[in-house]
């Protein structure tokens, strides 16, 4: 079993197993099988109280086989809470039959089987899901369709629509969904511990890489031959399905998850629906794991007791215990710096204003030894600009290990920020403390001398120290500066206007910490290099060097656009 696998099956066991209670025994069977509307059948494992009394169910369904240890002690523990739970093989993995493909028939498998689930005669039915990761895409695809049956969700760390963001983001693809794909691309999980995971997400052309794992992967190669937002990506989209459903939903996600934006676009996407609550944490896409994400310790207070969580949540929604659940603030997040659990009312709190600081220089802005600086102050001047080269062959690199179940994390940039092919704008020292908390935008106007580029951009804490702590990024690729409904090529040395979504954070920044900004064209390996030729994605095997520019003018004024709130004001401190 890989690190990865490992990896993954913790995560399932902190978000699946609950706190025990006394309860009756156990009645447990085994591949059940499920019907879909196709004729095929899925396996399902069933924990449920050993009683003639019909329970609430709650539902998980996993490409990561649902007989692990953490899904048997899960199944024990809820039917000892007086639930049945059901556990199940997605499509074509584990004991389940036909063809897995990612996505594709989640959201009809899923309202089968919970409308299944309903006319059991042990289910009294009302269903709830939960898990997180894909674990948490099947229940929002799910919840799309409206089945009569579903109760309540519980999403974690769950992605967006599958082209805003995992394969795909903004145009650029992340080259480790090539690694996730390899391992799950048998009825069982792959062992790829022997494979040289940078080398294949460093091979050139980039579309066969999968040779390199010893496979042909399908998705892979379908994902890279549909660049445009077109039926087949619109296929997959369940972010505006979810809109129409009404059913309460715990969303829960980490400052560090590489899937955050799915999170909080959905929380934001399901304002004014009922019950619907946000928890982020301090945490990577493992949540509440462990207090230290790297060399950052977020203290005592960073875990939570979320199987409490969870078993309080479904008592409500599940069982109508009136537990008061519903009164609880919409909002719980973990403002890092000082290391404090809030509340607020809605996502970014009300008390947020939005600050523009704009990019500076001397001309001379490259790495952190140039003269780049971010103002509150507007530009006057009638011409200013940086210039660096972007090389695809020695692309500006994204700190992170090769695991695709952690892309990047709290880490140090100073030694990347060495390279003269980043631009480095800091703001001055605090002179007292400031909290950043709510969403990251950067507004850029650059020109570049290819047919296509990125835009990489990164948003980072810097402390006294110097250590240059990432809060988060973004990146757009050029051709599709206007959509990806439709690719533009860049006209050689046009200024463009460009605007780059880097998620959100919320921190506080002491006496003597500094905002800073990163401009590049590469953020390698967390995305796949542009080959800035404007050719194909994926398909070249060869890279042209870009002359870039970036213009922070009285008429084309670049900025981070920063949520500032109150340090006095920023929201309710809560306890644990």
């Amino acid at each position: 079993m890989t690190n990865h696998c490992r990896a993954l099956f913790l995560l399932l066991a902190l978000l699946l197993v609950t706190t025990a209670a006394a309860g009756p025994r156990v009645n447990m069977k085994y591949d059940v099988r499920v019907p879909m509307r196709d004729g095929v059948t899925l396996s399902a494992d069933i924990y449920r109280p050993d009683t003639t009394e019909p329970v609430p169910v709650i539902l998980v369904r996993t490409p990561y086989d649902n007989g692990v240890a953490a899904h048997v002690a899960a199944g024990k523990k809820w039917a000892a809470r007086g639930y049945a739970y059901v556990v199940q093989d997605v499509r074509g993995r584990g004991e389940s039959d036909g063809e897995f493909y990612p996505l594709v028939t989640e959201a009809a498998d899923g309202y089968d089987t919970i409308e299944w689930i309903a006319r059991q005669p042990w289910s009294n039915g009302r269903v709830g899901m939960m898990g997180g990761s894909y674990l948490g895409w099947v229940q929002v695809y799910a919840a799309g369709l409206l089945p009569p049956g579903l109760v309540t969700i519980v999403p974690s760390v769950t992605p967006p629509d599958p082209d805003r963001n995992f394969p795909v983001q903004f145009g650029a693809y992340e080259p480790s969904t090539l690694s996730w794909l390899a391992a799950i691309s048998g009825k069982t999980m792959q062992d790829i511990s022997e494979h040289d995971l940078r080398g294949a997400y460093s091979a050139l052309p980039l579309y066969t890489a999968d040779a390199l794992l010893g496979r042909t992967l399908k998705p892979w190669r379908d994902w890279l031959d549909h660049p445009l937002r077109d039926d087949y990506w619109k296929a997959q989209a369940y972010q505006d399905k979810l809109k129409a459903s009404r059913i309460p939903m715990l969303h829960i996600s980490g400052w560090y998850d590489d899937v955050l934006v799915g999170t909080t676009e959905n929380f934001a996407n399901l304002k004014g629906h009922p019950n619907q609550f946000l928890v982020i944490g301090p945490w990577g896409h493992h949540i509440n794991t462990a207090r230290k994400i790297g060399a950052i310790d977020f203290g005592p207070d960073a875990l939570i007791d979320l199987d409490a969580l969870y078993v309080r949540w479904f008592d409500r929604w599940l069982k109508n215990v009136p537990n008061g659940v519903e009164q609880d603030a919409a909002v719980k997040f973990f403002r890092m710096g000082d290391n404090q659990w809030l509340t607020e009312k809605e996502w970014p709190p009300a008390t947020v204003r939005f600050t523009r600081y704009y990019l500076t220089s001397g001309g001379k802005a490259n790495s952190r030894f140039g003269d780049g600086r971010l103002v509150t102050r507007a530009p006057t001047a009638a011409a200013s600009s940086d210039t660096y080269r972007a090389d695809p062959m020695h692309a500006f690199p994204f700190v992170t290990d090769d695991a695709f179940s952690q892309i990047g994390g709290p880490d140090d940039y100073r030694k990347p920020e060495e390279r003269k092919d980043v631009l480095v704008y800091t703001g001055a020292a605090l002179a007292q403390p400031m909290d950043v908390c709510g969403p990251l935008a950067v507004h850029l106007f650059a020109s570049s001398s290819a047919r296509d580029s990125d835009w990489a951009t990164k948003v980072l804490a810097v402390r006294p120290d110097g250590f240059a702590l990432r809060l988060n990024d973004g990146i757009v690729r050029a051709r599709f500066r206007q959509g990806r409904e439709k690719e533009i090529p860049l006209e050689p040395g046009r200024v463009e206007e460009y605007q780059i979504d880097n998620w959100s954070t919320c921190i506080r920044l002491g006496v003597g910490w500094r905002l800073r900004l990163e401009v590049a064209s590469h953020a390698f390996p967390k995305f796949d290099r542009n080959m800035q030729t404007g050719g194909p994605i994926g398909k070249e095997a060869e890279g042209a060097i870009a002359d870039q520019v970036v213009y922070h003018d009285r008429d084309r004024a670049s900025y981070v656009l920063v949520p500032v709130a109150p340090v006095s004001t920023a929201a309710s401190a809560t306890s644990r």
